[in-house]
């Protein structure tokens, strides 16, 4: 398992602090040839002490200095736009600099290690400064590569799940001749006298009728998906009867927007199955959409049993899980479940 340190991976820790430990091996090595034969030993290239006073101790500041920038750059501020970001290594070099310089002269000199003096220190300056600038193109470079990653990644999965459910679609899916020809068969079969059976039945066809049109279509406006909310609903007002209230508050300039469809009923049905079934005296459901910040926002309130559990919604069935992973692929949001005082349970999410 790959673990993270101070949410950096393993891997990349041991990589970045092994390429510190070799620059400053090949810094310490330079040094070393570039000194007369007559002031050095063979010993001294594997002198460890020799290793800190020439690149140790001012190779390992810059890296632990380094931990501290990427940090900021690449987790306090992930969030901001890459030009934001970037803008923070006007700060960050500066500084980067003046510990690899300053910092490092005064703990040498603290120490009794020897520095470079006079004109030699602009080397001080000019190597940082190169290893800041390499290191951190280097690692937002990275940073790009793993984020278009994902996105190849994220654009396969959704293919192959749009692939999937096309597929699932033709394997369910009847003639809709025959299964249209088949609910007028029925309903013409019916007595007269029976009309609110045969409204149920033309109901039920519009309900199947949606559904086809769901599985070849990868968005509808707002409007169909509330009509074929409404006529679900309205089958269940016939079993509930008066123990079933609706209270549906849209804008109207709101029904033109396009959704996903099949989006709203699973969860509707949840209210309905699980929240104001188990209820002797039924209860009311609440569906409001509006808009805030470029989002629309989606809320199903109902004045059930509710659920102590809110993760153990996503066991109820499948509706409301393959809603959750829909919302999650297509618009990377989620279901948020919230207790409907003074009894119920809220549903909210956002597009």
């Amino acid at each position: 398992m790959n673990k993270r340190i101070f949410g950096i991976k393993t891997i990349e820790l041991l990589v970045f602090s092994g390429l510190y430990f070799l620059l400053s091996l090949v810094y310490h090595f330079a040094i070393l040839f570039n000194t007369p034969v007559k002031y050095r030993t063979t010993a001294d290239f594997f002198s460890i002490e020799k290793w800190i006073d020439h690149a140790g101790l001012q190779y390992s500041i810059m890296f632990i200095v380094t931990a501290i920038i990427w940090m900021i750059v690449f987790k306090l501020f992930k969030n901001w736009k890459l030009s934001q970001r970037l803008l923070l290594h006007l700060l960050g070099l500066p500084l980067f600099i003046l510990f690899a310089w300053k910092v490092f002269y005064y703990i040498c000199e603290a120490l009794g290690f020897t520095h470079l003096t006079g004109t030699g220190q602009v080397w001080d300056l000019y190597i940082p400064m190169l290893i800041y600038l390499i290191q951190f193109s280097l690692l937002h470079a990275y940073e790009h590569y793993v984020i278009n990653q994902r996105k190849i990644q994220y654009e396969v999965e959704l293919k192959n799940t749009a692939l999937k459910s096309e597929l699932s679609a033709i394997k369910a899916q009847l003639n809709p001749h025959f299964l249209y020809n088949v609910f007028n068969t029925i309903n013409a079969s019916v007595p007269k006298e029976m009309e609110d059976t045969r409204e149920m039945i033309a109901e039920l066809a519009d309900l199947f009728r949606y559904q086809l049109k769901a599985s070849r279509e990868d968005l509808v406006t707002l409007e169909e998906e509330l009509d074929f909310v409404n006529k679900y609903l309205k089958l269940e007002k016939r079993r509930f009867e008066d123990r079933l209230e609706i209270n549906i508050n849209v804008p109207k300039d709101l029904l033109s927007r396009k959704i996903p469809p099949m989006l709203l009923q699973p969860l509707v049905e949840n209210s309905v199955k699980h929240g104001i079934s188990p209820l002797v005296q039924g209860g009311e459901i609440d569906i409001i959409i509006k808009e805030a910040d470029e989002k629309l926002i989606f809320e199903i309130n109902d004045t059930g049993v509710g659920m102590k559990n809110k993760d153990s919604i996503f066991n109820l069935g499948v509706g409301v899980s393959n809603t959750q992973k829909r919302l999650q692929k297509m618009y990377n949001s989620t279901l948020q479940f919230s207790d409907n005082l003074p009894s119920g349970l809220k549903v909210y999410f956002e597009l």
